[in-house]
């Protein structure tokens, strides 16, 4: 801390700053593709080191070999919007929607994990200081620290086979997420502390494929 700055100014700049990143996040307007099928163009991989291994294009489909772990976000920050992703597995694995996603970035940012396991689709996550007012806490074996919050899907799969493609949609209204799978609402959180930040598609072990990524105002 500089000497010449009080504490209380010191926390004013800092109460000044922390918007800043929220005031970024866009409302979208209209319907717009933000995978145009050639390259990808508006997103970040993490790691950017590995990309070249994690991810591909070929005949318009974007492709996951599912490994290291990491993400592809979109470049630009969001709220208020809906989501949908029309994704299938080549074989059983997992993969995520992340929604509000903070920097920095890192494995995993804080943030909201929309659960894209196979079988598993529309479970919640909370990482990394991303809490939910209904959450089941998540601790860590070791230090017994919290290091996430959960909300299971509450009933049956909607999910189509593997090999199948699955519609995969988030609604993030305010401090509200909704996940639906093909059509169906399969699971809600509530009293959430984000509304806003980058989306993206998560790798974490499961190869798959996504023709389209579509974002829509709510």
């Amino acid at each position: 801390m500089c000497p010449s700055l009080r504490p209380s100014l010191w926390l004013a700049l800092l109460a000044s700053a922390l918007p800043a990143f929220a005031a970024e996040a866009s409302l979208p307007t209209a319907k717009v593709e933000l995978f145009n099928g050639k390259d990808t163009v508006g997103w970040v991989a993490f790691p950017e080191a590995s990309a070249k291994d994690t991810w591909s294009i070929k005949d318009g489909l974007l492709a996951c070999t599912g490994k290291p772990s990491g993400f592809l976000r979109t470049e630009k920050a969001y709220k208020q919007y809906k989501f949908t992703v029309e994704w299938r597995f080549t074989k059983p694995g997992n993969t995520g929607v992340v929604v509000h996603m903070t920097p920095p970035d890192a494995v995993w940012p804080k943030s909201i994990e929309c659960q894209g396991m196979h079988d598993r689709q529309g479970d919640f996550y909370f990482w990394n200081g991303a809490t939910v007012k209904d959450g089941t806490a998540l601790t860590d074996k070791k230090t017994g620290k919290v290091r996430g919050y959960r909300i299971g899907r509450p009933g049956e799969s909607a999910e189509k086979p593997v090999g199948e493609w699955n519609t995969f949609t988030t609604v993030c209204d305010k401090d509200t997420v909704t996940i639906l799978v093909n059509g169906k609402e399969v699971n809600k959180a509530t009293g959430a502390n984000l509304s806003e930040g980058f989306i993206g598609l998560q790798v974490e072990g499961g190869a798959f494929e996504v023709k389209r990524c579509t974002l829509e105002p709510l």
